[in-house]
């Protein structure tokens, strides 16, 4: 490939964005004991991390258009380097928050669009679909090594090294950057700010709602919003469902909005057209599927290793390393299948290495690990990812023109990054969720456990149990004073309910991969011409006659 620099240049900053998303899962209990908050408390900044991304990547997109993209790789890596520099120094989960979800993300929206757009305009025909495919892998590897590589680093050192080290990468990147290829609009084209605000909102209250489930109850409220003392529960429900409404109405409104500026001749934040493409459309709905898939069941995987089974981020991180090995293999495998047969067929293996080994991982999760067969369900998962991901790159941005590179690209990564907040807030909202219910039908069901104590655990649990390890749990039981008969009951059902909890929260990814393998069969149906089609594109690939279009 000619004009390696630019590849290396994209794929190094596309490997630690990815990293990044994946890197803080082997750290949980470790994070949460240095910066004395909580699992949900982390939850939170994981999730918000993903959806300041999703929020916001479409105006990082536009930003690009109207800056230029290196400029805009280069600011956002800039912005990038600053947040990862505060959350290696975050005191609290208040400064991890601003420098982590906050600044990070804000450097990411500007960082990821750039990359698929500046990867259209510096290669062509077959040099165009290896770098696409070759970003896929790297997205796969990225994904794969964060586990390992934060476990091992925060074990030996700290998981604050590894936010320091991703600060050094971007000095470093930022040195070479002006070896990329600029490309700037003749005609710079206007922000709109109006379809940033709608957007943004949309997103943000539908992801926030999902998330708080776990507190707040999905219908019937457990907890409840709370503004200035007084508890929100329109109607006695919980206010999860009003919130994820309105956030669908404010998104429903944004398309219009976008509607509305398109026929006023003025630059639209997203044409509405880019996403009646069918080849478009099918590919971002795979996406979305696949990193909701992926970033729920990294969520739950260290959660069960570190807090049920005791296992420190270094032995959770080489436990994971089947997926890390499986992954980065089908990853580099998965662009020259690309060659040969189609990414409809290539994305539905894929699915079907996924779901076979989510529910090998549901099988083996017990109080004592079944390692071979954990390990061998690890290993198809990673390949069944590394095979998906690996093609879906390609996909959307071959379906439309050089000149909307940078547009499709933000829809990529705004998908990527949604799905991956839908999939920490949703699969961690069944787990946090499945644990209290699970916990408290236990503890009503024992006879042995008088009336008032029951009553007094639940009414005190309300809001949610706290996912912490068994001896923790067991040590918050004998402070309370609980007898010694009781408290052992207690602990014991604590521990059913925490496997029943990941169980169930793995029932829900694997059902996700069914939701996958749905829009999977409209993607390509023919392996994706090397050659470029007009407008030095990769031609679309549309399905055969009588095939369902999404």
């Amino acid at each position: 490939m000619r004009n390696r620099t630019t590849i290396l240049v994209l794929g190094t900053a596309q490997f630690v964005m990815v990293l990044d998303s994946t890197v803080m899962n082997v750290s949980i209990s470790q994070v949460v004991a240095d910066l004395k908050t909580t699992v949900p408390d982390l939850q939170l900044a994981i999730t918000a991390y993903t959806l300041v991304m999703a929020a916001f990547m479409l105006t990082g997109a536009k930003l690009g258009d109207i800056w230029g993209r290196r400029r805009a790789f280069s600011i956002g890596l800039a912005i990038y380097g600053v947040g990862s520099l505060t959350t290696a120094l975050s005191p609290n989960v208040g400064v991890l928050l601003i420098g982590w979800s906050g600044i990070e993300g804000l450097g990411a929206v500007l960082v990821i669009p750039a990359i698929f757009a500046l990867t259209a305009v510096s290669y062509s025909g077959k040099e165009r679909a290896l770098a696409y495919g070759l970003l896929g892998g790297i997205a796969g590897a990225g994904a794969a090594a964060g586990p390992l590589i934060g476990g091992f680093v925060t074990t030996v050192l700290s998981w604050r090294v590894v936010f320091a080290g991703e600060t050094v990468v971007v000095l470093v990147l930022l040195t070479v950057v002006h070896r990329i290829m600029e490309h700037r609009p003749e005609r710079p084209p206007t922000l709109d700010r109006v379809g940033v605000g709608l957007s943004a909102l949309g997103l943000g209250l539908t992801v926030f709602a999902i998330l708080k489930i776990s507190t707040w109850g999905l219908f019937l409220p457990t907890g409840a919003l709370t503004i200035s003392g007084t508890r929100i529960t329109p109607f006695g429900l919980s206010v999860v469902p009003f919130m994820i409404f309105a956030g669908l109405v404010v998104l429903g409104g944004f398309f219009r909005w976008e509607e509305r500026v398109v026929r006023e001749g003025r630059t639209p934040l997203l044409r509405p057209d880019l996403l009646k493409i069918p080849q478009m459309r099918a590919g971002l709905s795979t996406i979305v599927s696949q990193y909701l898939i992926l970033a729920g069941t990294f969520f739950v995987l260290p959660l069960y290793l570190q807090l049920v089974l005791g296992k420190n981020a270094l032995e959770t991180g080489v436990k994971i390393l089947p997926i890390s090995v499986t992954m980065m293999l089908a990853a580099v495998l998965g662009p020259r299948l690309a060659t040969r047969t189609s990414p409809r067929r290539v994305v539905q293996i894929g699915l079907g290495f996924l779901l076979v080994s989510i529910l090998g991982l549901m099988a083996s999760i017990s109080p004592s690990l079944a390692s071979l067969p954990f390990a061998l369900s690890l290993a198809g998962f990673g390949v069944g990812i590394g095979l998906s991901i690996s093609q879906l790159g390609n996909v959307v941005m071959s379906s439309v023109a050089q000149s909307r590179s940078s547009e499709a690209g933000g829809v990529q990564g705004a998908s990527q990054n949604l799905g991956q907040s839908l999939g920490t807030a949703l699969i961690g909202a069944v787990l946090l969720t499945g644990l209290t219910t699970g916990f408290h039908e236990r503890v009503l069901a024992d006879p042995a456990i008088p009336a008032s104590l029951q009553q007094q655990i639940v009414s005190g649990t309300e809001q949610g149990l706290p996912m912490v390890s068994q001896a923790q749990f067991k040590s918050t039981v004998e402070q309370a004073g609980v007898p010694a008969a009781q408290a052992a009951s207690l602990v014991a059902y604590y521990n059913e309910s925490q496997i029943d909890a990941l169980k169930r929260a793995l029932l829900v990814a694997s059902g996700f991969v069914l939701v996958g393998l749905w829009f999977a069969k409209t993607l390509p149906g023919e392996a994706l011409a090397d050659e470029d089609g007009e407008d030095g594109v990769v031609p679309l690939a549309v399905p055969a006659a009588g095939e369902a279009l999404a």
